[in-house]
């Protein structure tokens, strides 16, 4: 059997990615290390740029996100060593003790780096910071954490009212609050929770459903008092906190592994195992998707590494089935929409997907970006304003695709084009390296493995 051939050139200043799909009897088969979650990575380089002592990171994932939070930090001041996979090893300055940097720090493509960074800007006494983002991160929306952080008495100048990038911080003493969010969101917890580190006295948040809680398992781990009521998805952090140095070992992004547990998923006589999956209650909505998609899946070797579940992740190719995906299930699942999309374009019958507005917001809007570009391919795709409805069972055929320069938008149409007849150009795809570098070789390697 002659293997699919896979491609990259440029065009025009564009990655091009050219994807002949896969021939009649071709599988994803054998094992897949996927690189370490982005989320318990951008956190451990912050808690450890501010903790007392040294912090060592295993498994960090060297994606341009990750990137971005080490440089800026390091323009305040934290000691941190050449990024690796092995080891980073990164020396804090405490509580409080961030300096002010001599240029305007850049988030570049990052808003988990951005919007959890400003927390700890605001509570910096006397200190004064700028910050920025690439295009993408300056069209984002800023409001939903500056506005708590106003109310707890932060300075913050911007755009639009301080609802854009860039954005200036004038540190300060912040006070006490009990911010009740009107969305779910870990990035708005995180921030809030970061800046009541130095408060003295209870910081609280309260969410309409529950989101990603890597920030509160993490700061309980480095020494903060962290109290969690789940019944009401509320968390409190008492301050002022002194935080120390721990070791943190990253687990796998399920993030990651969602683009090969759908691929193995919808291509026909796959059986794939992906190790080391970091499997957190609050991230593991795409299992609960993919399981009520009727997914042939299997958890194996689960056990905890410094806190966070973790286990390998087996799934075997089946016939998928409509379903409807919304409600509390969305905050759990929020990045794994685009290749949930992918997935339903496979299975019998209609599924949709509501309550995911947040999508329009993110890198792209995501919404638009999966409705046009399946469509391209074919697929029976309306556009919802808060999420979309995809018909499956529908013949998929090579087209030309834009990633719309967004990481997951990317990874998801590449899985898409492999189930197309006939080659598909995928332009920008490069995007994929801000959360997954090697995601093309890896990609190339199975197709011809």
């Amino acid at each position: 059997m002659s293997s699919p051939i896979l491609t990259v050139k440029t065009d025009q200043e564009r990655q091009d990615l050219v994807i002949i799909p896969p021939v009649s009897g071709l599988a994803l088969s054998g094992k897949i290390q996927i690189p370490g979650d982005k989320s318990i990575s951008h956190r451990s380089l912050m808690l450890g740029a501010i903790a007392e002592g040294e912090t060592t990171i295993e498994g960090l994932l060297l994606g341009e996100d990750p990137q971005s939070t080490a440089a800026c930090f390091r323009q305040m001041g934290a000691d941190i060593s050449e990024l690796s996979e092995q080891t980073v090893r990164v020396r804090g300055l405490g509580i409080g003790n961030l300096q002010e940097p001599k240029d305007v720090l850049n988030a570049g493509n990052s808003g988990t780096t951005l919007r959890l960074m400003l927390g700890l800007l605001a509570s910096q006494p006397g200190r004064f910071f700028s910050v920025t983002g690439d295009k993408s991160l300056r069209s984002r929306p800023m409001s939903r954490v500056v506005t708590p952080l106003e109310q707890m008495g932060a300075k913050i100048w911007g755009r639009q009212g301080g609802q854009l990038a860039p954005l200036a911080i004038c540190g300060g003493h912040l006070k006490p609050t009990h911010y009740h969010s009107p969305v779910a969101s870990a990035q708005v917890k995180s921030c809030i929770l970061l800046a009541g580190l130095s408060i003295d006295g209870k910081t609280t948040v309260t969410e309409p459903a529950l989101s990603r809680d890597h920030s509160e398992r993490m700061l309980r781990a480095f020494g903060a008092d962290i109290q969690v009521d789940p019944s009401c998805h509320q968390v409190t952090v008492t301050g002022p906190v002194t935080l120390k140095g721990q070791t943190v070992v990253v687990p796998g992004d399920i993030s990651s592994a969602a683009f090969w547990l759908v691929a193995a998923a919808i291509i026909p006589g796959s059986d794939l195992r992906v190790e080391n999956v970091g499997v957190n209650p609050t991230r593991t909505g795409i299992l609960e998707a993919l399981q009520r998609m009727e997914a042939d899946l299997t958890l194996e070797n689960q056990r905890e590494v410094a806190g966070e579940p973790v286990a390998d992740i087996r799934v075997r190719s089946s016939q998928l089935k409509a379903c409807e995906i919304g409600g509390a299930l969305i905050p759990r699942l929020i990045d794994e929409v685009p290749i949930l999309a992918v997935a339903a374009t496979m299975a019998q019958g209609t599924t949709v997907i509501r309550d995911a507005e947040e999508l329009r917001v993110k890198e792209s809007d995501r919404l638009l970006a999966m409705a046009r570009e399946l469509g391209k391919l074919g697929a029976k795709v309306s556009e919802r304003p808060d999420g979309l409805e995809i018909t499956g069972g529908v013949p998929l055929q090579g087209a030309e695709l834009d990633s719309y320069d967004d990481h997951r938008v990317a990874m998801s149409l590449a899985i898409a084009a492999l189930l197309a007849q006939g080659p598909s150009h995928l332009y920008n795809a490069q995007a994929a390296s801000i959360s997954y570098p090697d995601f093309i070789s890896t990609l190339k390697t199975a197709l011809n493995q």
